[in-house]
Formats: structure tokens, sequence, C-alpha cells
């Protein structure tokens, strides 16, 4: 059956993988952190958006510290 792409569905999934190209880039120890970190925090407010549309709280929370972590880790390396 294929699923229609929806703004939701767009959201969540864009969100998972910039967190995984964020885990792979700062994993991979290339000197790439402060891009690494600006993904972290796109994909946060991506799954943040999706959370908050779908009332999942707790997601919501745990996205609004990755956003944070990545401000801080942007701030540090910049």
């Amino acid at each position: 059956m294929l699923k229609i792409l929806t703004k939701n569905i767009i959201l969540e999934w864009f969100g998972v993988l910039t967190a995984i190209l964020y885990s792979m880039l700062i994993a991979l120890n290339i000197g790439a952190e402060f891009l690494g970190f600006t993904l972290l925090l796109i994909s946060a407010i991506s799954i943040a958006i999706w959370a908050y549309r779908n009332n999942f709280k707790g997601i919501l929370v745990l996205q609004v510290f990755y956003a944070s972590a990545g401000l801080v880790g942007m701030l540090r390396w910049f």
C-alpha cells in the first residue's frame, strides 16, 4: 500500500535522517563537529514540530533538550 507523503511524515523522517547524519559526523571525529551540531539542531526542531502536531509531549520535551544541546555544541565549536 502506497502512503501519501504528508507534512507530518516528511517532518518525522527528515528529523530522523538529519539525526543519523549528526550522529555519524560526531562519531567519525573528522572535524565536522559544527556541522554535526547544526544537524542536531535542525533534527530536533523538525521532530519537535512533528511531536507537537501529534501531541507527543515526552518526545517534544526530549527534542527541546536536544535543540539546546545542539546550540551549546555549535557555540562551543564556533
